[in-house]
């Protein structure tokens, strides 16, 4: 079986929905969104992220910014890359008021802003690099990954980053075997007692 890497459209968003909030829990009970979004209600957050995919403010979670891995026509991974220039935090603002959830962000934010890193302009970012529960060891993310450092190569870039969570030792091997390497460590308290988790590591690619 061969693997089909394309770039999203609006009609994914089920679909990517179910990716970010997979990818946002990473074995946690909880994650960014139920805090952003103030339940744990699966349904009532995938209804949330499939807006949040298609608002006009080009957030980092627009469904422009998605990669969609597909085997057999089955669509079975996803890799977000977006600019922070464009995907600004107060685009990420404005896509969540657009939606009507502004009311509930100001929490989740202050926790994932405490323990936020100071990113260049010139990099990309990736994020919900994430494939379906069966699929694994396929060769997906891999496929994913080398798509999108090639499609940033071409608009100009030379660095790509991400941000994983202190402690997520599978995901920071792949990344490894990848060819990232360790940039900075954050620990934060408010991100600890919320999410169980000692913080965030960014991790960089020169290509």
């Amino acid at each position: 079986m061969s693997i089909k890497i394309r770039q999203a459209n609006a009609d994914d968003a089920p679909f990517l929905a179910q990716m970010m909030l997979q990818g946002s829990r990473a074995g946690k009970k909880e994650g960014m969104f139920d805090l952003i979004f103030s339940t744990n209600d699966n349904q009532e957050i995938l209804k949330k992220l499939e807006a949040l995919c298609k608002t006009q403010a080009k957030n980092r979670c627009h469904y422009t910014n998605f990669l969609i891995a597909e085997l057999s026509g089955k669509s079975v991974g996803t890799l977000c890359s977006y600019e922070p220039r464009i995907a600004t935090k107060q685009a990420f603002v404005d896509a969540l008021q657009e939606i009507g959830s502004e009311p509930n962000v100001s929490q989740g934010l202050e926790v994932l802003y405490s323990c936020d890193f100071d990113l260049n302009n010139r990099t990309l970012m990736f994020d919900f690099m994430q494939e379906v529960e069966g699929f694994i060891d396929l060769g997906i993310l891999k496929a994913l990954m080398q798509k999108s450092l090639l499609t940033a190569r071409l608009k100009g870039y030379r660095i790509a980053q991400t941000i994983i969570e202190i402690g997520a030792l599978e995901t920071k091997m792949f990344y490894k075997k990848l060819g990232f390497k360790e940039v900075q460590e954050k620990e934060c308290e408010l991100y600890r007692e919320k999410f169980g988790r000692a913080g965030l590591e960014l991790l960089a690619i020169e290509f």
